[in-house]
C-alpha cells in the first residue's frame, strides 16, 4: 500500500525495530517477565505510532486529491475542513495560494481581453492611413494626371505616411510603457526648457491656424525627471489644445515650483471639454466629440503614462474663464 512506500515510514519502522529489539533483549537479560512487558509495551507503542501516522497520511492524501481536483478539474474545494494539527496551517497557506492564483488567472484573462481589444483598435487605426495611401498611389499611377494635381496628391501621401509613422511610434511607446521597459532619466530639468521644447513641436501647425502660444513661468523652477519624455507628454497636451482651439485662438503654458511639487498649467481659448467626456479623456483610443479628423486617441493616454511613471499626475478640467485647462504636477521625492 502507499502508506508503506513512504520512506519516512520505513525509516521509522526500522529505527523502532532496532530500538525495540534492544529494549526487549535488555528486559529478558534482567528477567523473563521484564522482557515480556518490554515486548508488549513496544508492540503497543509502535501500533499507536503507526496508527497516528496512518491517520495523518490519509488526511494528507485527501488534501492532495482535493488540490488535484482544483488544479485539473477546476473544482472549488472548501479547505477549511482541515483543522487538526499542522495540517491547519498547511491548508490555510494552500487556501491563500489558491485564492491568489485564481485572482491572477482572472487578472490574466482580463489583460488578455484588453490586449485583444487594443490590437483590434491598433489595426483599425493603421487601416485608415493604409487605405488612404493605397488610394493615393492608385491615383498617382494615372499617366494623364496633371503636374499640379500630382504634387497635391504627393503632399497628401506624405501627410498620411507621416501620420502612420507617428501612430506606429506612439503605439510602440505605449507598449514599452505598459511593459515597464522605459528607463526615465532622473536629472534636474528646468521647467522652462521643457515648455520651450514642447512648444517647438506645435509651432508650425499653430502658426498655420493663426494661433498664439504664450509661455510664462519661474525661470528657476525645475524638477527631477526626463526632459525628452516630459517634453513629449507636454507636447501632446499642447497638440490636443491646438486641435480644439479655433482659428486665431490663444494657448498659454505657465509653470512654477514649490516645496511639494513642480507644475505646468496649460490653458486654451477653445470651447472647453464636455462634462461627460472628462472621465474618459485620458483613455487609450478614446476620441471625444470634438476630436480632429484623423485623431487616433493616443496622445493624451501616452502623456498620462509618461507623467505618472515619473511620480506625477495630470488633470483635465474646464477653466472658470472658459476653455480647457490641464494641470501637470511632478511631486518631490518621498511625497
Amino acid at each position: 500500500m502507499g502508506f508503506w512506500r513512504n520512506p519516512e515510514i520505513r525509516r521509522d519502522a526500522a529505527i523502532g525495530a532496532m530500538a525495540g529489539a534492544a529494549l526487549i533483549a535488555l528486559g529478558f537479560s534482567l528477567h523473563a517477565a521484564a522482557g515480556i512487558l518490554a515486548a508488549v509495551a513496544f508492540a503497543l507503542g509502535m501500533a499507536l505510532h503507526f496508527w497516528a501516522e496512518w491517520v495523518r497520511y490519509r488526511r494528507i492524501a485527501r488534501l492532495c486529491a482535493d488540490l488535484d481536483a482544483i488544479l485539473h478539474e477546476g473544482r472549488s474545494i472548501d479547505l477549511s475542513s482541515y483543522r487538526e494539527g499542522e495540517l491547519s496551517a498547511l491548508s490555510d497557506g494552500i487556501a491563500k495560494l489558491v485564492n491568489r492564483l485564481l485572482g491572477q488567472a482572472e487578472s490574466a484573462g482580463a489583460e488578455k481581453d484588453a490586449l485583444a481589444d487594443s490590437l483590434a483598435d491598433i489595426s483599425h487605426q493603421l487601416r485608415t492611413p493604409l487605405t488612404s495611401i493605397n488610394l493615393l498611389i492608385s491615383l498617382l499611377k494615372a499617366q494623364e494626371l496633371e503636374e499640379g494635381k500630382r504634387q497635391e496628391l504627393l503632399t497628401k501621401l506624405e501627410r498620411q505616411t507621416d501620420r502612420m509613422e507617428w501612430l506606429v511610434e506612439s503605439l510602440l511607446k505605449l507598449a514599452r510603457l505598459d511593459a515597464g521597459r522605459v528607463v526615465f532619466k532622473k536629472e534636474r530639468v528646468p521647467l522652462s526648457a521643457v515648455a520651450k521644447k514642447a512648444a517647438a513641436a506645435v509651432a508650425v501647425p499653430m502658426d498655420m491656424k493663426g494661433q498664439t502660444l504664450r509661455l510664462e513661468g519661474d525661470g528657476e523652477a525645475s524638477f527631477i525627471g526626463d526632459a525628452a519624455w516630459t517634453a513629449e507628454a507636454l507636447g501632446n497636451i499642447l497638440k490636443n489644445c491646438m486641435e480644439h482651439t479655433p482659428q486665431g485662438g490663444t494657448i498659454s503654458v505657465t509653470w512654477r515650483e514649490n516645496a511639494i511639487f513642480s507644475e505646468f498649467v496649460v490653458r486654451d481659448s477653445g470651447p472647453g471639454i464636455p462634462k461627460e467626456e472628462l472621465p474618459r479623456l485620458f483613455e487609450r483610443f478614446y476620441r471625444g466629440s470634438g476630436a480632429a479628423e484623423g485623431s487616433a486617441g493616443i496622445g493624451l493616454s501616452l502623456s498620462r503614462g509618461i507623467i505618472c511613471a515619473q511620480n506625477g499626475t495630470v488633470k483635465a478640467e474646464n477653466a472658470r474663464e472658459g476653455g480647457a485647462k490641464f494641470t501637470v504636477r511632478f511631486y518631490k521625492s518621498g511625497i
